[in-house]
């Protein structure tokens, strides 16, 4: 027999972690869905950038599991081969001195790149990249989208996720729900300046990872160190969240240059290195922890996010994952 669900339509608007988490569990679950992504590909900010022989994660540098759920999603991804532990050498910075890191946090990462986890679910999904949502309205109890590149949709849904940042989701929702939209007006997200050095010469510096406080730095890493790393050496330097969102409209050169003078203070000297900088308009921000997600079972538009899920890869997977419950509760109770 058939299943009753394959009958309703599903949206994903974001193929970030909390996106495919919650495409992929709609689709065991039944439904129909569709995802479409703005960018070349999938992940959001669990992002890897590549170059002629060095790649770099650029976006979240590790992850963490506690919840059982997640914890059997990851052990999937290990399995797979596309996720692994990784055992830094790890360094604190503060009170200009340093010292070793006491915490004893297991550690994961994407493998051979943090983006790899979530190109492994979506290939089991139907994505559409190079997708600018930037108009949803709904008729006859129907969803239809709008596309910066491709203009309307012909598709329409009978759900709505968005997975994205609660900026751009306030811009869609607002000619839709103007409760939404007040929510996700609320919520005051910061950018990250993150720079990215390749070094000519391997540095000699006793951490492969460090906590920064206090500093215009927030984070280093070294890439190599991650398991299933090979190329050139490279750094990832995060700058701290405050001071990215107070600069976020700085000229790059400028901002490359003060973080440079940063991390050379803490020992990075990276006069010798080819840098790139790239600058991350949403990355932090999560201040609804205790909500997991947001539902609207009359209208079934629906958000979910990092951002309202405690702001790590592992509340993200988890605010999708339990949205697709979610609506697949609803769903029950339209066609049980």
């Amino acid at each position: 027999m058939s299943n009753p669900k394959s009958k309703f339509n599903v949206a994903v608007v974001g193929a970030g972690i909390a996106g495919l988490s919650c495409a992929t569990r709609l689709q065991a679950l039944g439904f129909q869905v569709q995802v479409y992504e703005k960018s070349r590909g999938p992940s959001g900010r669990m992002s890897t950038r590549n170059g002629d022989g060095w790649s770099a994660d650029h976006g979240a540098q590790y992850f963490t599991a506690r919840d059982p759920l997640f914890i059997e999603a990851l052990n999937t991804w290990i399995k797979a081969g596309v996720a692994a532990a990784w055992h830094p050498r790890l360094n604190v910075y503060e009170a200009n001195q340093w010292h070793e890191s006491t915490s004893k946090d297991s550690r994961y990462v994407g493998v051979p790149a943090m983006n790899s986890p979530g190109k492994y679910l979506a290939d089991k999904l139907s994505i559409e990249c190079n997708q600018t949502i930037d108009k949803i309205y709904q008729q006859h109890g129907k969803w239809f989208l709008h596309s910066l590149e491709s203009g309307d949709i012909t598709q329409s849904f009978d759900y709505l996720v968005l997975a994205i940042p609660a900026p751009q989701a306030s811009a869609l929702a607002k000619s839709v729900d103007h409760s939404m939209e007040a929510f996700c007006s609320s919520v005051h997200m910061q950018g990250c300046w993150t720079l990215i050095a390749r070094l000519s010469e391997k540095a000699n510096i006793p951490f492969d990872a460090a906590f920064i406080n206090n500093e215009i730095i927030s984070w280093i890493s070294k890439n190599n160190s991650k398991p299933g790393r090979t190329g050139q050496e490279t750094w990832t330097i995060h700058a701290n969240p405050q001071w990215s969102q107070q600069w976020i409209e700085l000229d790059k050169e400028e901002a490359k240059q003060l973080i440079l003078e940063s991390a050379k203070k803490l020992g990075l000297d990276c006069a010798k290195a080819e840098i790139a900088i790239h600058r991350w308009r949403y990355a932090s921000g999560a201040i609804h922890a205790e909500m997991g997600f947001i539902f609207n079972a009359d209208s079934k538009l629906s958000l979910c996010g990092d951002w309202l899920n405690g702001g790590r890869v592992e509340g993200a997977w988890l605010s999708g994952y339990q949205l697709a419950s979610a609506i697949n509760i609803s769903a029950t109770t339209l066609n049980p």
